[in-house]
């Protein structure tokens, strides 16, 4: 086997959460790009039935399924589906997250209802999908990718709870791989630096014209900020045999912020 070749993907089946747009929408498709079939996950059915139609161009199988990652039943059903559907689930990817208002707030101005959201979208909702995969993967081998944040384990100001959940998943992360090595699960993160989606403009009151100079006015060290695809490689390669020997990390992925 080639080098090249231990990061085909080919024969595996991956499931996305959140990849209806941005981040998840760039994974889904670099994992089909590198062989693997994919099952889309989020609440907008109209946006990942066009990001399956983008899977099946690649000419891979592709299903789309709606689902809330905060509700444990439809995470478990999601898992049970793809199996039903798709023969096999051998990676799970864990992107979904966010705010569900999207207002910056101190965490002294943030009512609880916000604090308790955030916990269950970007935190919660990864244990509970590595629960529902873990569970139907059996004693592998598969891959479970968590996708966490560079504001993980850094102070956040005006986004403490969404900071605060990814350094929880890191540490899931970490707890999980442990727990499932012996199953032949590996279990890794990747943590993305800026990277203006729809969401992150949203959040920032910044628009796409800001976007040319928003790398230099971030200080980040590459000049500019990230795009999706820069995040699919390094799912790409959690995923593939070519990370054999690695579980239990987080790689950042940020232009050297």
């Amino acid at each position: 086997m080639s080098i090249i070749d231990r990061f085909r993907l080919d024969g595996q089946v991956a499931v996305v959460t959140g990849a209806g747009r941005g981040i998840g929408e760039g994974i889904a498709l670099g994992l089909a790009d590198a062989g693997a079939d994919v099952v889309l996950a989020a609440r907008r059915t109209n946006e990942i039935e066009a990001v399956a139609e983008k899977v099946r161009a690649l000419g891979r199988r592709a299903l789309a399924v709606t689902t809330d990652v905060t509700d444990i039943a439809q995470v478990n059903r999601l898992a049970e589906v793809t199996v039903e559907e798709m023969g096999a689930l051998t990676c799970w990817v864990s992107n979904a997250g966010g705010a569900d208002d999207r207002v910056p707030r101190t965490l002294l101005d943030m009512p609880e209802r916000q604090w308790d959201f955030q916990m269950d979208l970007n935190l919660k909702a990864v244990w509970t999908g590595a629960q529902a995969a873990a569970r139907v993967m059996g004693d592998g081998p598969g891959t479970i990718i968590n996708i966490s944040s560079i504001t993980s384990g850094r102070p956040s100001p005006y986004n403490g709870p969404y900071a605060v959940a990814k350094s929880g998943v890191d540490n899931l992360t970490q707890t999980l791989a442990a727990e499932l090595a012996s199953k032949g699960i590996r279990v890794n993160g990747v943590a993305p630096g800026p990277i203006p989606t729809e969401v992150f403009l949203e959040f920032t009151r910044m628009t796409v014209d800001d976007i040319p100079e928003m790398g230099k006015k971030l200080g980040i060290p590459l000049g500019r900020v990230g795009t999706p695809e820069d995040i699919a490689p390094a799912v790409v390669y959690l995923a593939s045999d070519a990370s054999s020997w690695m579980t239990g990390h987080t790689i950042v992925v940020a232009g050297g912020r």
